[in-house]
């Protein structure tokens, strides 16, 4: 046997624990391999008990081991590094949880906030590089580290009494779907819950960055006048924030 081919097949038992792909190592290795196996898993583990910490306090040992192991079963590194190891355990989450959506909110959030302080330095724009703007024509820059989404609990009030050390916060529904808004300023990872407006302005932004869009978009949810006045206070706060950088011309 080749050895690349020895080497897909013993990956392929690593990731399945397989008895047959066992055998096929013969007998005199299994010890070893049960330590491989072992060690394997371990390290998985500890991957998502790092990237998850006040998630893991609010399920409980019990719950979040159960839940890391569901994952690792069903989702194998794929990637040269454990970097990026654990970043759809959101997923795994809504499946053994789909009346629980707070623990995939929060989930969300600590990964989330993890990116964006990784993510790309940059600079603000200056007031004297917006004085000359052409809005009909202007292409809003959103800062790299932000991240958005729609959220239906109040997972951020529980991240932040975990964060602080306080008694957890119940979860509860909102009353309705409002946003979640991460990003970086000042090197510091920040939350913060958005209406639904202000979400569903963001969410159009990754589609389309014209400020003329924007307009568009908020014109259609609230009405002409209220729709215009949104979009120059919503654009205020976040040139303000640092959640948008600067303007470039269309």
């Amino acid at each position: 046997m080749k050895l690349a081919a020895l080497q897909d097949q013993f990956r392929q038992w690593l990731v399945t624990g397989d008895e047959a792909g066992t055998e096929a190592f013969g007998a005199s290795a299994r010890p070893g391999l049960q330590v491989y196996q072992n060690n394997y898993r371990v390290q998985l583990m500890g991957c998502l008990e790092v990237s998850y910490p006040l998630l893991r306090r609010f399920i409980g040992e019990d719950a979040f081991r159960e839940a890391a192991i569901t994952h690792i079963d069903a989702h194998p590194p794929r990637g040269w590094t454990l970097d990026h190891y654990g970043a759809d355990f959101g997923d795994t989450l809504r499946a053994l949880h789909p009346r629980n959506p707070d623990l995939e909110e929060l989930a969300w959030i600590e990964w989330m906030l993890g990116e964006a302080f990784v993510a790309a330095d940059t600079l603000p724009a200056t007031p004297e590089a917006l004085a000359s703007v052409d809005w009909d024509h202007a292409n809003l820059v959103l800062a790299p580290s932000v991240r958005v989404r729609r959220a239906v609990t109040n997972a951020d009030d529980v991240w932040m009494a975990l964060r602080d050390g306080e008694a957890a916060a119940e979860s509860e529904w909102l009353a309705a779907p409002e946003g979640l808004l991460v990003w970086r300023r000042d090197h510091m990872a920040r939350l913060r819950r958005t209406d639904a407006v202000e979400s569903a302005a963001l969410l159009a932004l990754g589609n389309d960055p014209g400020f003329g869009s924007l307009c568009e978009t908020l014109v259609a949810l609230l009405g002409e006048e209220a729709g215009v006045q949104r979009a120059g206070q919503l654009l205020a706060d976040w040139l303000g924030t640092g959640v948008v950088l600067g303007v470039t011309d269309a």
